[in-house]
């Protein structure tokens, strides 16, 4: 579809990880408890949608200066727009786009590695990587601008949290692994940290539970998944 960035996706071939951080990570909270997973392959985009991605589904989406820029990352997206949003580019597509589930948007952002941020352990070089409190000018920025991580992807960590498909469970019960459903329980993980966040909040493992109405300016976006035909 010439209207939205479709091509921008990349496979991701599926495998098992360990999801959470182990009990000596620095700033570990205590809903990451590490557990195998395994994940199928599916594909998910280099970035998260932009506001000139979305404003082909709803043209009037406008959030002022600092946050509307074409290539700035949406915001101010509940989890039901942002699957909203997802269901209506299937529709004209014909492919099947989705939020990621929390553990496919964990494994993808790991892509093998096992640290605190998929780069090492320092928070010190985040800035290559994430636009976050202590860079960011209290404001996102258009996606792609920092290095990507090692399987090719970008804003992973910082700029904007992102919704995922999953419910929020502290004991890592299986959730993590699911698409939840509209009238499934209310809050929803977002992952990655945001423009605002500090170097606790934008690690590999960290999650927060939101309600799935929430809005804000302070980094709740989203990016895409998409189903691999079998």
């Amino acid at each position: 579809m010439e209207k939205t960035m479709t091509d921008t996706m990349i496979l991701v071939q599926g495998g098992s990880f360990l999801m959470g951080s182990p009990k000596n990570e620095k700033g570990r909270f205590a809903d990451e408890r590490q557990h195998l997973v395994q994940v199928e392959d599916f594909c998910l985009g280099k970035h998260p949608v932009t506001n000139a991605e979305y404003r082909f589904f709803k043209p009037d989406h406008d959030r002022g200066a600092g946050f509307n820029g074409d290539d700035q990352p949406v915001v101010w997206v509940s989890w039901h727009d942002a699957t909203d949003y997802a269901e209506w580019l299937s529709q004209e597509t014909g492919e099947a786009y989705r939020l990621p589930t929390e553990a496919e948007w964990e494994y993808a952002c790991r892509a093998g590695t096992t640290t605190r941020f998929f780069f090492g352990d320092e928070a010190k070089r985040l800035g290559e990587f994430a636009w976050l409190g202590s860079n960011s000018g209290e404001q996102t920025h258009p996606v792609g601008q920092k290095r990507p991580n090692p399987w090719g992807l970008h804003d992973m960590l910082g700029n904007v949290w992102e919704w995922t498909s999953s419910g929020y469970d502290p004991s890592y019960g299986g959730a993590e692994t699911r698409c939840a459903g509209r009238g499934d329980p209310v809050l929803r993980v977002a992952r990655g940290g945001s423009w605002y966040s500090i170097p606790w909040f934008v690690r590999s493992a960290v999650r927060v539970g939101v309600d799935s109405s929430d809005r804000n300016d302070y980094g709740l976006g989203f990016r895409l998944a998409r189903t691999v035909k079998p």
